[in-house]
């Protein structure tokens, strides 16, 4: 196997971690505040132990930087949250392809923020996630489980995107990994105050499966995603990056038999294929 092969191995590798994680968050009893307090302190304990082994020192940071890194944290606790919500309350197809209409929201938060025109491909973008989420939608009222579990899904996109937008803005010195180990401190005093008292009730198998997303699904899989990225363009990884969905609902398929409909198929395609087409354009 040569390098480029190997580089297209581990972001395949990294959208199925990251999928996995959605299903993982299924079988975890646990509630999503609990869940999300648990895996960051995993990762936080993994990246620090790493630290520790590298004798890396942390990147000093003025008063402002470290405020604007608390607040990208929060903003990833928001979205981790609500993305488990979306899974645990709507089922891993309908969580996960809500998730997937981020590209949607960043276009449209990098027009705000950046007074950026939204060109051809931005429009089809839109319009091709629009119509793939009205697909997708089981029903249109709020009391159906499982539109309320998409609304979760693209909420959760929402305030992904709005970190990722905020990350461009507040462009910093730290290296990636250094970034996630301050977003995780922020994840942890964010929901200590709401979750501590819950985390000694969490059942060992619950541990087990949270331990399973803290060292696999967050922290290796970020490793192989940034250490593929020496060899292929962040377009290429960003497509297959994409197909974290497929993975999630052929793993949900496979384990729990949740078959999607054909319209959530359809519609799923839709969302998939246009970010997909996004990036390649780019």
């Amino acid at each position: 196997m040569n390098p480029y092969q190997l580089a297209l191995l581990k972001v395949h590798g990294t959208a199925i971690f990251f999928g996995l994680s959605g299903v993982f968050g299924v079988l975890i009893e646990s509630s999503s505040d609990v869940l999300v307090l648990g895996r960051a302190m995993i990762a936080f304990a993994c990246i620090s132990l790493f630290f520790l082994w590298k004798k890396q020192p942390l990147t000093a940071l003025s008063f402002k930087e470290k405020c604007s890194q608390l607040i990208s944290g929060s903003l990833l606790a928001l979205h981790w949250v609500s993305f488990y919500l979306g899974v645990k309350i709507g089922g891993v197809a309908v969580g996960t392809l809500g998730f997937a209409s981020f590209p949607a929201f960043v276009a449209l938060f990098e027009m705000i923020a950046f007074k950026e025109k939204l060109h051809f491909r931005e429009y089809i973008l839109l319009m091709a996630i629009s119509v793939g989420l009205i697909l997708i939608t089981p029903e249109f009222h709020f009391g159906n489980q499982a539109t309320q579990g998409l609304l979760w899904g693209v909420f959760s996109a929402a305030s992904y995107a709005v970190l990722a937008v905020l990350n461009r803005r507040n462009a910093t010195k730290l290296s990636g990994i250094e970034s996630s180990w301050w977003q995780y401190v922020a994840v942890i005093l964010v929901l200590l105050p709401f979750s501590a008292t819950s985390l000694p009730s969490v059942s060992a198998m619950d541990w087990v499966w949270i331990g399973f997303i803290g060292l696999f699904c967050t922290t290796f899989a970020y490793t192989l995603y940034v250490s593929s990225l020496s060899v292929i363009n962040a377009r290429t990884a960003a497509m297959i990056i994409s197909l974290e969905p497929v993975y999630a609902i052929i793993v949900a398929w496979i384990w729990f038999g949740d078959v999607p409909t054909l319209s959530m198929v359809i519609g799923g395609a839709l969302i998939i294929g246009s970010v997909a087409w996004a990036n390649l354009k780019k």
